[in-house]
């Protein structure tokens, strides 16, 4: 199933659970925007290229719409809108007062030199510039975009609009980002992770944990992990999987990375299977890396008691059934991951005030905001007799529904 048809899926099904009526049902799910637009730009070489560039603007009763940029290969409308909807229930779970959006563009980063990249972004923002705004859409960097993109964004809106620095969130520190953002994902992960262990008794030091993907939230992830005294005891990535029962030293695997190495050839850790990888025995599983990874075909082997959702839709519906019949515990992408937003929201409150804070700020506020998240998901459980996917996905519609309701909204 693709991450349009789960997501909608997982809205229908929190949407009966809620009793919310058909037609404001439908209201919620259909975009407010989307957007397609052609860009072209000289190559380094002269010859000309085109791209299209997409931006789906999904709802803004709760405030200015939110999402990630992504340049990928496989961008595509039906992605790009699933993850706009994603957005408008992670926002509204998280009690940030944004709605969700989620733009990006068809092309291989890799493939494109730092100037060609640089006049792609340009253009992409000159075709989308007067449909963003502090107010309206606030981008941020997603898959095969960073804070260097943001910064040409930043530079090109303001072309057009004057110095903005809240339009995009996610930008270098020198032009406004916030401390602690480059972490935020990977720290919320960790926060969650806390919230959810403590409801079962158990704490991160002395629990076991496996980690699939190991870039920038994978990695802040599991060395957080390892500093509260979790044992990290398999750890994978695009490069290849390693595993040490005894726990990998996290710290000195960053070192190696860092330095061109490739996770196999890590020597505090012997080579294992990727195939083994979300199977392997633990307490935790953290799926860092991409969606769907979790599926009919693994789901029945996996081992682990919790699963943290710290990728987008990692886990397919049919393997969430599994699962959940397994007796394992799924703590939802729409909660587990949304420490990079919640810091986002951050950034934007800093550059409208024109006020920074530090990074100890950033952090207490992260923590009270996924403990707050945790607490209300758990309320909603009990409420109404689910799980904590559907826990959160009530949360979230539930909110969203209310604002639109309360708008003025009519059947």
């Amino acid at each position: 199933m693709n991450a349009l048809a789960a997501t909608s899926r997982n809205f229908r099904q929190a949407s009966k659970l809620l009793g919310l009526d058909s037609k404001l049902e439908k209201s919620l799910l259909i975009p407010f925007r989307e957007i397609k637009v052609e860009c072209t730009i000289p190559k380094d070489d002269g010859s000309l290229v085109s791209f299209i560039g997409f931006r789906v603007q999904h709802d803004n009763a709760r405030g200015p719409m939110k999402g990630g940029i992504r340049y990928h290969p496989e961008v595509d409308p039906d992605e790009v809108n699933a993850l706009a909807q994603l957005m408008t229930w992670k926002t509204a779970v998280a009690a940030v007062p944004y709605g969700g959006a989620k733009g990006g563009i068809g092309c291989s980063p890799g493939d494109l030199s730092s100037s060609e990249l640089e006049r792609l972004t340009r253009v992409f923002t000159q075709k989308i510039h007067d449909l963003i705004g502090t107010h309206t859409d606030v981008p941020a960097p997603d898959m095969g975009t960073n804070a260097q993109t943001m910064a040409w964004i930043l530079d090109e809106y303001s072309k057009f609009h004057g110095h903005s620095p809240a339009v995009v969130t996610g930008k270098p520190i020198d032009l406004g980002g916030s401390l602690g953002r480059d972490a935020a994902t990977g720290r919320g992960v960790v926060f969650a992770t806390e919230s959810l262990l403590a409801e079962h008794g158990k704490s991160i030091s002395g629990s076991t944990f496996v980690v699939q993907g190991f870039g920038n939230v994978g990695s802040w992830a599991a060395s957080l992990i390892h500093e509260r005294g979790g044992k990290v005891i398999a750890i994978g990535d695009v490069t290849g999987s390693i595993k040490n029962n005894n726990g990998i030293d996290v710290p000195a695997l960053i070192k190696h990375k860092s330095g061109g190495g490739a996770l196999k050839d890590f020597s505090g850790a012997e080579a294992m299977d990727s195939k083994d990888l979300l199977v392997h025995e633990c307490d935790v599983l953290l799926p860092c890396a991409l969606g769907g990874v979790l599926n009919r075909e693994n789901a029945p082997h996996v081992k682990a008691k919790f699963v943290v959702e710290a990728a987008n839709h990692p886990t397919d519906p049919e393997a969430d059934e599994i699962l959940a019949k397994k007796g394992v515990v799924v703590l939802p992408d729409i909660y587990a991951n949304s420490g990079g937003v919640i810091v986002s929201y951050f950034e934007w409150v800093q550059n409208i005030q024109g006020f920074m804070w530090d990074e100890e700020k950033v952090n207490m506020e992260l923590k009270k905001y996924m403990n707050n998240a945790f607490n209300n998901i758990k309320h909603m459980c009990k409420s109404h007799d689910c799980n904590l996917r559907m826990g959160a996905f009530t949360l979230g519609v539930n909110r969203v529904a209310r604002a639109t309701l309360l708008r003025g909204w009519e059947a």
